[in-house]
């Protein structure tokens, strides 16, 4: 599915990396998620669809498109979605269209979603997937990192706890588990897999024509 990406500095290219961070609510996926865009200028967000309703401070095509449920129905309906799941009520889902074009542009995606959509994204894209999961230092600490960012009400953020449970069980999806227990130690974790995944042999699509070239 990736495009052909950046070209490396002895002139072969590699494929795109479609890089996942799913966590429990609350765990710090976002916080590193906007870390990596600042520190790194080949990576873009994904930026999901959802039902939602837009929270205060939030933009509408920055933090996600808003549609409604008219409009969501219709994209699954037209294949528009890489990926869609049902959380907490809303619907949420990743366009296919804006993920192609930036990897067609030579840029790696970064995408902030649970573990449904992880699953079915490595299911159409295998390979060019890589898939990272955060985890918090205990449930105690996790229950009250929700508390203190104050942007849900109490029943939410139950349903949220009582959800993080079914979360942490599908760890065993994914590339790579991390605790977070220190957001800057996590941040710069994540950013050498970035880093190391980017250098795998498999995704280096124009080294062997450079190889041969050395043995000529």
């Amino acid at each position: 599915m990736a495009a052909h990406t950046e070209t490396d500095p002895h002139g072969f290219q590699r494929r795109g990396v479609l890089f996942v961070l799913s966590s429990p609510s609350g765990a710090g996926k976002s916080t590193i998620a906007r870390k990596l865009l600042a520190d790194d200028p080949s990576l873009s967000m994904s930026v999901s669809a959802t039902t939602r309703p837009i929270r205060p401070g939030e933009v509408d095509g920055k933090d996600y498109h808003f549609v409604d449920l008219e409009e969501f129905r219709r994209m699954v309906s037209a294949h528009e979605f890489l990926e869609w799941a049902h959380v907490f009520g809303h619907r949420y889902g990743t366009p296919k269209k804006p993920v192609y074009d930036m990897l067609s542009s030579g840029r790696d995606v970064l995408f902030d979603i649970d573990w449904q959509g992880a699953q079915q994204l490595f299911q159409i894209a295998g390979g060019d997937v890589v898939r990272i999961f955060i985890l918090p230092p205990s449930m105690e600490e996790l229950h009250q990192r929700l508390l203190s960012r104050a942007t849900d009400p109490v029943e939410v953020i139950d349903a949220r706890m009582a959800r993080a449970a079914n979360e942490v069980s599908h760890w065993d999806g994914y590339d790579y588990v991390l605790v977070n227990d220190d957001v800057e130690d996590c941040f710069h974790k994540v950013r050498s897999i970035l880093a190391s995944e980017r250098l795998k042999r498999s995704r280096q699509t124009g080294l062997i024509g450079f190889i041969r070239g050395l043995l000529k």
